[in-house]
């Protein structure tokens, strides 16, 4: 393009010289007319080029002020570039509205709730959560659980907690099917354990006591211990019941309250934890969880993934369906993006102009030249067209006023 512009300057200009010689030696009048012509063309063409030479370089090198524009001024180009983008296109309102009339979590919900979409959202946090857990080293992984995790935990009483849940539980009265599953257990095992109670009866007699008279025993024994269970097992009210209750109530108390079973509970926890079985399980806890995330992830059958799936399209759903929601999401959405924008715009803006202070001055001049040059050859070209144009007539006004 710069071929062709020059080539509009050099027929300009050989145009005058013929149409001047011609006219030196008694040519033809109209040759006044192309003359004036190609003379204004020379002069647009020179000017265009001098103007579009002066953004990049220094015509012919000379050191004529405002020239070089973009290899002087690109810092100053660059702040004003971020200025403008963060004026315009960081502004909290620009971006709120763009956000509102985008309705991201109504087309997120419709292609989230494509079983297809779903499934590939799946397939990628998979791969995301196999390279997190991949990467990471299995020692210091283990370093954590057992500094923060089993720490914290023994940096805890565990009596108050306890009691809280306990007492928590026993106030919901969940406990009473724990005690039922006890009742019917002991109730069924007394039933069928007639020989041990007759043996133990027999092992406790005195040896001079006949064997009938031990039989006779141990079978009013085994009656009474069974008419005793089943008397639990089927009353609510039942005295053993009660007295079940009041001692989980006190050592639910106890725990939260009382400094004695306190400790015992925190010696308690502390044998729990120093325990070999305990002590290889916390070793293992990290390779055994790695195991069963790279096992549940790349296995696309696995229950993981597939509750995850279903999970995402059940969100697609409802973000489809359930305008409330989506208009809740939509208003997180926009705080979230607002927040960012009034507090790190500044730090937004700097990547453009920290980026344009580290390119080099000559480099960028030739960058943006190779971007827009063809158009500002166009200017030169035009420019030619133009002041021909403009010359041709200011002549021919000339002319008919003479």
């Amino acid at each position: 393009m710069k071929t062709v512009a020059t080539a509009f300057l050099v027929g300009a200009t050989v145009v005058f010289f013929v149409a001047h010689l011609l006219l030196v030696r008694g040519g033809p009048g109209w040759l006044g007319y192309l003359q004036a012509a190609a003379e204004a063309g020379m002069v647009g063409a020179l000017a265009d080029w001098f103007a579009v030479t002066a953004l990049f370089r220094r015509p012919l090198g000379l050191p004529i002020p405002h020239t070089a524009i973009i290899p002087t001024k690109k810092d100053q180009i660059g702040n004003s570039l971020g200025d403008f983008v963060g004026t315009n296109f960081l502004a909290e309102g620009v971006v709120r509205d763009k956000l509102h009339r985008a309705e991201i979590s109504r087309r997120a919900g419709n292609w989230l709730a494509v079983r297809e979409n779903a499934e590939r959202v799946t397939a990628e946090l998979a791969a995301i959560a196999r390279g997190a857990v991949t990467v990471l080293r299995d020692d210091y992984v283990q370093e954590v659980l057992e500094q923060i995790v089993v720490r914290q935990l023994l940096k805890r009483k565990w009596g108050p907690p306890l009691g809280r849940v306990l007492g928590g539980l026993l106030a919901d009265r969940a406990h009473h099917r724990m005690v039922d599953m006890v009742c019917d257990r002991a109730y069924d095992w007394v039933r069928g354990n007639h020989d041990l109670v007759m043996r133990v009866v027999s092992d406790r007699a005195p040896g001079w006591s006949p064997k009938f008279v031990d039989e006779m025993i141990a079978d009013k024994v085994f009656s009474e211990v069974l008419a005793f269970v089943w008397a639990v097992k089927v009353d609510p009210e039942h005295p053993m019941r009660q007295a079940v209750d009041k001692f989980l109530v006190e050592f639910a108390e106890d725990l939260r309250s009382d400094p004695a079973t306190i400790e015992r509970a925190e010696q308690i926890k502390f044998q729990i934890v120093e325990h070999p079985d305990v002590q290889r399980f916390i070793g293992q806890a990290w390779s055994t969880v790695k195991t069963m995330i790279l096992d549940a992830v790349a296995d696309p059958s696995s229950a993981l993934r597939r509750r995850l799936s279903e999970g995402l399209i059940s969100l697609g759903q409802r973000m489809g369906d359930d305008a409330e929601f989506r208009g809740k999401l939509d208003g997180w959405l926009e705080d979230a993006a607002g927040y960012l924008v009034r507090h790190y715009r500044g730090e937004l803006t700097t990547l453009i102009t920290d980026t344009v202070s580290r390119w080099d001055a000559d480099e960028t001049s030739r960058k943006v030249e190779l971007q827009v040059g063809r158009d500002l050859q166009f200017i030169r070209i035009n420019g030619t067209v133009v002041g021909a144009l403009a010359g041709l007539v200011i002549y021919a006004i000339s002319e008919l006023l003479v």
